[in-house]
């Protein structure tokens, strides 16, 4: 789920930084660009872990920030294609769930991916939200159980997309990461189901 990777990047350290030692201007300077951002295939950066190379210090003509090639490590979140995680319910629908870890929102769970047979209904606090129900049905009784996000969901992680940069402002938000999962599984769905 999150792992330690080795990025170079160029970077330019402005002149209100100089007055930091390197080390910590460079750091700091990293934790704006990169922190909370999502690079493709890699995943969201979640924290620079530390700084393992800093070479040049050049000051461009008509440019009075120095500019260094830096080597640093990162701690980026990535999870693996059927990997088990616990999420909360952000919001539901017909189309089927989103779940959120609270520092990632774009987890998805289709409805053809939930527990088999599940229908859904309106939410009656919410017009724009519907609640999933998966009916169980055993040999002697029927039960019916309830996706309300009063649990937290246990998923199983099917596909990890990065969707290219629309070049036109779409209606809804862009997420350069989704992730794609399902609780059709035993053991899988709102952790009171088990």
């Amino acid at each position: 789920m999150f792992y330690l990777s080795e990025i170079e990047h160029t970077l330019r350290l402005p002149p209100s930084l100089l007055s930091l030692p390197l080390q910590d201007a460079v750091k700091k300077e990293l934790e704006i660009i990169f922190l909370d951002k999502v690079i493709a295939n890699l995943g969201l950066c979640i924290s620079v872990y530390d700084v393992t190379h800093i070479d040049g210090g050049f000051i461009f003509p008509g440019d009075g920030a120095s500019t260094y090639t830096v080597r640093f490590r990162i701690v980026v979140f990535r999870p693996f294609v059927g990997e088990i995680i616990v999420a909360k319910l952000k919001e539901s629908n017909n189309d089927g769930l989103r779940l959120s870890l609270g520092f990632f929102d774009d987890i998805y769970i289709p409805s053809h991916r939930l527990p088999k047979p599940s229908y859904s209904q309106q939410d009656p606090e919410n017009r724009y939200q519907a609640i999933w129900i998966w009916e169980f049905v055993s040999e002697d009784n029927k039960m019916e159980f309830n996706i309300d996000g009063l649990d937290e969901i246990k998923f199983r992680v099917d596909s990890v997309k990065y969707p290219p940069v629309p070049l036109e402002q779409q209606e809804k938000p862009f997420a350069p990461m989704v992730i794609t999962g399902s609780i059709d599984d035993e053991g899988l769905g709102p952790v009171s189901w088990w």
